[in-house]
């Protein structure tokens, strides 16, 4: 009898504890930096006829940066699909885009990289290395895939499936009238 009665102690004792530990170790953790982006596609489509002018990037402190500066007709841009994929294909021939790191996020925007006259808007000086990401947080490589069909593709090599975003600023005449696309891609979880 002096059993059952240890039994229900020991029982006690350990849903006291239970009651002590466990809503310290329930809680959710707090978004990093506030982020709750996620990582899920970030697709817009609007009747554009802007061009590709220039790419740069930037590092933040919880972020990471990829400009994509577009113009030509208006000072309004609306029209991109930014996701992750197993891997980005070059526009028009589909040959794989390889980039380093451990997610590749594809970057399509509906704007060419030329005018109407097919004269480049943009042109890389290397396909490789669109912008020098090296020493950022999240970026490992900005690749171009290609401007096909009033399309230009970008191939941007994260370090791992991390949450984005992506919006537009409007152009205003400060900057030459211009909209930039911008993809902020966060350092952690």
């Amino acid at each position: 009898m002096t059993r059952i009665p240890f039994r229900l102690l020991v029982l006690g004792m350990i849903a006291a504890l239970s009651a002590v530990v466990m809503p310290t170790t329930a809680q959710a953790a707090a978004p990093y930096c506030g982020i709750t982006w996620g990582s899920l596609p970030k697709v817009h489509s609007a009747a554009d006829m802007e061009m590709v002018n220039g790419v740069r990037a930037g590092r933040h402190a919880c972020f990471d940066r990829l400009v994509v500066d577009v113009g030509g007709q208006d000072s309004t841009f609306g029209s991109y699909d930014v996701r992750y994929v197993p891997v980005v294909q070059e526009d028009g021939s589909g040959f794989p885009v390889p980039v380093r790191g451990a997610a590749d996020l594809q970057i399509v925007l509906g704007a060419p990289a030329y005018d109407m006259y097919g004269n480049p808007t943009f042109l890389p000086s290397n396909r490789q290395e669109v912008v020098n990401v090296s020493g950022f947080s999240t970026f490992r490589q900005v690749a171009w895939a290609g401007s096909f069909e009033g399309q230009t593709t970008l191939a941007l090599g994260v370090r791992a499936r991390l949450p984005f975003r992506v919006f537009v600023l409007a152009g205003t005449p400060n900057s030459d009238h211009t909209p930039r696309v911008v993809i902020d891609v966060a350092h952690r979880w």
